[in-house]
Parts: C-alpha cells; sequence; structure tokens
C-alpha cells in the first residue's frame, strides 16, 4: 500500500507515527500549537519522515484524528449559527427535555444552550408522526426568513423541523431556498445529521455540527492543501466517533461526527490488542495531557453507543451536558492529564482537573512559563519522571520549578512538605481516574475485577499500576509505541460508517416491508461513505433499538440479513433475551416497539497473528542502577530498579518496584507488581505471585 501515517491532536501533545512496516512503527511527539494546529503536525510530518528516509511522494494514506471539534462546542468558538425550527418550538434547545440531572439541588447549573434565543427563528410548517402534513410549509415566509439570515451575515445556518426524520421534504426545500440567496453558505439539516425521534437531541446534534463546520471544513482542507504542498498529495482521511474512517470530504460536511475522534482511535488500539492476545475482556485506560479516557472491550469490540454527552456541568452526572446524536465509542472522558491543574480548595481539599495547562505554557517543570503544578509536576517530584529518561522533544524538565509551584500553590496552604503535597496530588488524580472507572462500569452492569487494563497514552503507565490496585484488576498491559496509541488505533482502523434512522413500528403489526425498504436505504447509505476510502471487501451489521411499550428508552439489538413474516416473532425473542440480559428478567403480556434502525458498513481488517500472554517469564532481569521513587502501594519511598525499555526483552522479567523508561513514556511497576515481556514487546503488569 506504500506509507501509511497517522496523526492525532490532542490538548498538549501532537503524536504522528509513521508505520515502516505491518505492526512496525515510528513516532514522534510534539507540542501541539493551538493557534494553528496543522502547524504542528506539518512538522512533526517533515522531522518524521526525514528521520526515516522516506520520500513524501511514496505516502499512501494520511489518517488524522483531532480534539478541534470538541474544543470549539467547548470553548464556544464555532461560527456565528442561527437555528431555524418549526413554528412554536423555538426554545426546545434551551428547555431541554425539563429533566433535572440532580433533582433536588437548587443551585442546579445547566448547560447553556449553543444557539441563543435571539439566533432561533421559526417557519410555519408542521407534520406528525407519521410523517402526515399539519400545516404547509409556508414558502413565502421562508423566503423572508432567508433574507434575513443572509442579511444578518450569519455564517452558519442549522436546520431542525419537528419530525423530519419521518419526510425530510421541507427541511430540504428550506436548504434549497437558503443556498438560492446564498450559494456557499453554510447550512446543516437535520434528517441529514441525524434523523432520529427526540426532537431536543436532535436539533442539539444538527446545531452543534452548524457551529463547528465552518472551522472544521476550513482546518480539513486546509490540512489537506499544505501536505500536498510538501509532497504529500494521498489521501487524507479523518477517525470519527465510532471508531471508523471517513474521508475529508464527509468528515467537512459532517464535523460532529468527529468529536471523538482522537479517543475513538485509542479504543480501537485497544481491541486490536485484545484481539492479538485474546482477551475477551478488556478496561482501555488512555490519560494523555489533558483527559483520561475509560472504556470497556468486550470480545475485542469496544461498547458503542448513539448518544453522548459534551461538557457536562458535573463530573459522572448524566444529563448534565449537550447531547449529541450520532453513533460513537462508549466511554467516560474526564479531565485528568498530566496537565491537570493542582489547588487547594476553601475547605483545605486538594484539587486536581478538570482544567489544564495544555501545551501552552505547560507544567512548572517544563520551563516554559507555566506556574500552574501539576500532575507532571507531581510525578517528576516523586521520582517517577526524570529530566534524563523524558522523551517529549525540546523539553528539558527542571525540578526545581515543579517543587517551588508545589510548594507555593499546596504545601504552603496545607502546611505539608513537598513531598506530601506531591503524593496528595497524584492520589486525588489517580482516585478521580478510578472513580470514572468504577461508574462507568456500574452504569454498564460490570465488574472491573474480571477486566484485564490496556494502558497507553503519555501518562496511563505511570498511573496504571495504582489503578489496578484500587480497582481490583488483576493484570495490565503496556503495549509498544503506548505513548502514542490512538495515533496508532488510527492505522488499524477500518473504514466504517453507522447510518441511523428512526422508524416506527410494533410487534403486534409488524411492517416487514417499511423496514426492508429502510434498511436498504440505510445499507446503501453506509456503503456510499465507505466506498469513499475503499473498495475492500465488507461486513454489514444491521441493529434495531427495541423498548416495551411505554418506556422511554430503548435496548439494541441484533438483526438477521433479510427480514420475513416471522421477523416480529424472532425479534421478539432475541429482544426479550438481550432485556434479560441487561434487566435480570424479561416482562411477559408487553406489547415490544421497534424504534431506531442502524446498519454499520466495515472494511475487512486482516486478522492479527495471536499471542499467548506469558505471565512468568523466563529470565529475571536486575538493573545496574536504582532511583528513589515513592511507591503508593507501601505509602513510601523505595529504592527503585531503573530500565531501558529498548533493552528488553521476550521472556524478561522485572520485579518491583522498578522504573521502566522509553521515550514517550514511562512505566511503573510497583513494589508487589512483577512486569514479564511479552512476545511483541508488550509489558504484561500482575500482582507479584511469588516468583523467583
Amino acid at each position: 500500500m506504500g506509507t501509511r501515517i497517522g496523526a492525532d491532536v490532542g490538548g498538549t501533545f501532537t503524536d504522528v507515527v509513521v508505520e515502516l512496516a505491518p505492526g512496525d512503527y515510528a513516532s514522534t511527539k510534539a507540542l501541539t500549537t493551538h493557534d494553528a494546529p496543522e502547524r504542528g503536525i506539518i512538522e512533526g510530518v517533515v522531522e518524521l519522515l526525514e528521520r526515516c528516509g522516506i520520500d513524501p511522494a511514496d505516502v499512501a494514506q494520511f489518517i488524522h484524528g483531532t480534539t478541534l471539534a470538541t474544543n470549539a462546542l467547548i470553548e464556544r468558538s464555532g461560527a456565528v449559527t442561527a437555528l431555524v425550527t418549526t413554528d412554536g418550538f423555538r426554545d426546545v434547545i434551551e428547555m431541554r427535555t425539563e429533566s433535572r440531572f440532580e433533582q433536588y439541588d437548587l443551585d442546579i447549573v445547566l448547560p447553556r444552550p449553543l444557539i441563543e434565543r435571539a439566533d432561533r427563528y421559526t417557519v410555519a410548517e408542521r407534520r406528525n408522526a407519521r410523517g402526515e402534513v399539519l400545516v404547509e410549509f409556508d414558502e413565502a415566509g421562508a423566503r423572508s426568513l432567508v433574507r434575513h439570515l443572509v442579511d444578518a451575515g450569519y455564517e452558519s445556518v442549522a436546520v431542525g423541523f419537528i419530525h423530519s426524520y419521518v419526510d425530510p421534504t421541507n427541511e430540504r426545500r428550506f436548504r434549497d431556498l437558503l443556498h438560492e440567496v446564498a450559494p456557499n453558505l453554510s447550512v446543516s439539516i437535520s434528517s441529514d445529521v441525524s434523523p432520529q425521534m427526540r426532537e431536543y437531541e436532535r436539533f442539539n446534534t444538527v446545531c452543534a455540527n452548524a457551529y463547528v463546520r465552518p472551522q472544521m471544513s476550513s482546518y480539513l482542507i486546509g490540512l489537506r492543501d499544505q501536505l500536498a504542498a510538501r509532497g504529500i498529495v494521498a489521501p487524507l482521511y479523518l477517525v470519527h466517533s465510532g471508531g471508523g474512517l471517513m474521508s475529508v470530504e464527509s468528515a467537512a460536511a459532517f464535523p460532529v461526527r468527529l468529536i471523538e475522534s482522537g479517543p475513538a482511535g485509542g479504543a480501537i488500539f485497544a481491541a486490536d490488542l485484545a484481539a492479538r492476545f485474546r482477551c475477551d475482556r478488556v478496561v482501555s485506560y488512555d490519560m494523555g495531557g489533558t483527559t483520561a479516557k475509560i472504556s470497556l472491550i468486550e470480545n475485542a469490540r469496544p461498547d458503542t453507543a448513539t448518544t453522548f454527552e459534551v461538557d457536562r456541568t458535573a463530573r459522572f452526572k448524566k444529563g448534565s451536558g449537550m447531547p449529541i446524536s450520532i453513533p460513537v465509542i462508549d466511554m467516560i472522558e474526564i479531565g485528568a492529564g498530566g496537565g491537570s491543574i493542582a489547588s487547594v480548595d476553601s475547605l483545605g481539599r486538594i484539587r486536581v482537573g478538570p482544567n489544564s495547562v495544555g501545551s501552552e505554557p505547560g507544567p512548572a517543570c517544563y520551563d516554559l512559563g507555566g506556574e500552574h503544578p501539576t500532575v507532571t509536576d507531581a510525578n517528576l517530584e516523586l521520582g517517577r519522571l526524570h529530566p534524563d529518561t523524558f522523551g517529549a522533544t525540546d523539553i528539558d524538565l527542571a525540578p526545581a520549578l515543579a517543587s517551588a509551584a508545589i510548594d507555593r500553590v499546596v504545601g504552603e496552604p496545607l502546611e505539608v512538605d513537598t513531598l506530601a503535597a506531591a503524593v496528595g496530588i497524584v492520589e486525588v488524580v489517580d482516585e478521580n481516574m478510578a472513580n470514572a472507572a468504577r461508574a462507568h462500569a456500574v452504569e454498564h452492569g460490570k465488574d472491573l475485577s474480571q477486566y484485564t487494563m490496556v494502558a497507553f497514552g503519555g501518562g496511563a503507565p505511570l498511573h496504571a499500576g495504582r489503578l489496578i490496585d484500587k480497582l481490583g484488576v488483576s493484570e495490565m498491559i503496556v503495549p509498544s509505541g503506548a505513548g502514542v496509541g490512538s495515533a496508532i488505533g488510527f492505522l488499524v482502523a477500518p473504514f466504517s460508517y453507522e447510518a441511523v434512522r428512526s422508524f416506527y413500528t410494533s410487534t403486534v403489526d409488524f411492517d416487514v416491508a417499511g423496514a426492508t425498504e429502510l434498511l436498504g436505504a440505510l445499507t446503501e447509505e453506509a456503503l456510499c461513505f465507505v466506498r469513499e476510502g475503499t473498495d475492500a471487501e465488507v461486513v454489514i451489521e444491521r441493529q434495531v433499538s427495541m423498548r416495551y411499550s411505554g418506556q422511554g428508552w430503548e435496548i439494541p439489538v441484533s438483526l438477521a440479513p433479510d427480514l420475513d413474516d416471522l421477523a416480529a416473532e424472532v425479534l421478539a425473542t432475541e429482544f426479550a433475551k438481550a432485556y434479560e440480559g441487561f434487566f435480570g428478567r424479561a416482562i411477559d403480556d408487553l406489547d415490544i416497539e421497534s424504534v431506531s434502525w442502524s446498519v454499520r458498513v466495515s472494511s475487512v481488517v486482516p486478522a492479527r497473528q495471536t499471542i499467548e500472554l506469558d505471565r512468568t517469564g523466563s529470565r529475571r532481569r536486575v538493573a545496574g542502577a536504582t532511583r528513589r521513587v515513592y511507591d503508593s502501594a507501601v505509602l513510601g519511598v523505595v529504592e527503585a530498579a531503573l530500565f531501558d525499555r529498548v533493552d528488553l526483552a521476550a521472556g524478561d522479567r522485572v520485579d518491583g518496584p522498578a522504573v521502566i523508561s522509553e521515550a514517550q513514556t514511562t512505566t511503573i511497576v510497583g513494589s508487589r507488581q512483577c512486569c514479564v515481556v511479552q512476545a511483541d514487546g508488550s509489558l504484561l503488569i500482575h500482582r507479584y505471585r511469588g516468583a523467583t
């Protein structure tokens, strides 16, 4: 295929990976350039290609993931956007669902709507849930509104009419009227972006798409042109939130699909590793400079969802964020990274995150002007990091600056020494991440003690040893290339697309013909997106979301390739099994409704050669040097053996306490833990079993 490149732009670091051969990668990590993210990418790519001696013309694919869309939503830095909706529904995105995520909190703070009321407009038109016309589309009123929107100078327009997922005619007509007057105006319609029932979620999703579309389109097209100017004319693909690849043109049209772009690459990376080691249950733990992401993977497939929330006002509280209705890898994300800021609140408690120093100015120890103490500063103070082995390009750690910042902000207010303050910072961030993992597992009815952890990202190997103790997880894997895991995940992701649409029918009077027609249309839509990137063999998966009559939410049920006259009975049986799996028992004598249908088309990824995990090791390695490191397992400072990861070979066993350093991250092996190097270079760390 030629050379392939993956580039992941995070809040602190930009990771660039080149695939030299299947499973063999070269990489670089540099501080993210927030004012122009493409600049950091280009610099990293040029440096890496020169180092590897690769001609830019030999690059066959460039795969990119970015947090730019997410940042625009959280920072409210998107386009000047208007919402046009059905007369009478102007305030849906502000009224939300009228539910409260904290029922008895009198000071509850709900997310501010993405589009203010002054920028929301209505058109006289109305259809019911069956698509029947209740109010005819007001053509004259629509034309008058179009002229006002253009004269007002809006950069983007979101259009969401009631029940347009059943019949999108009026939304499409309003878009056509806009383009007649302003052909270059960015217009997003909900029947294209998220053709699903529940108007609040659908309207919010189309607003988000319209809000970030001009910025993302300009960025993506600009990045493609800059790559071409440097001789890289390969197709540019984006990783979408569902964990697959899509073309740059599709991404520019539907940037809301990119909101969980980078984290999705990490989950794909962990799933690939799970398949390689034949681990049935894996908890993916990705900690970078700004956030930590945790997801559950079973049978080498990440859990997925059709809705997720952005910019929650309350940590771990469902309903406190902006809902986005798109297919997404299900994960929990918190503000816990190497750059997360530590402070002391009014009650004398140490707080860590969610705010981060990012790459500008970075942690105090980076000596780039940062004054806030961070998790990275605490790890340096505790001996887990060291200036001699910190592998980030052009960064020389300054321990004295880290100590001074920790003392000033945490140590002095609490009247404790620097070491104790640093221990407090690390323990707080570790407990925050452990709580997030517990909450995510409980919401899905899972027991984490039955899982293997996969730790990657620049910060995860530093903290994962402590996390498995807190969570009762017996073992964890730190893969090769862990520091740039998400970018490697981009290179193993399939081309895929999931098309979703609401269509109501009941098992009492099941509409076989309507469901078959819908599935055919969804399959064609998904195939069209996938064929933009590849003509490889594909796998087609179908699902329907079902519920008992009277319930408000659904659970997914897999569909057979074809529906027949017995489809209602088969689906009822499969739904009862799925319901029992979720809730312990099914309910008899209730009608079952099918609400939302989806088709996922994915290119076939070549099977990886599997590896049997070696849990004992054949050779015990003894280090020639040690360093004093704080070990949370024994609540004290210990002499930890020092190893360079490149010097370790398959079968080597390292007994803790130990520090294993590499170019882009550092792995901590606790006093009661043992590390065994696997055949592919991965590190398997488990609780010490008395090996000698």
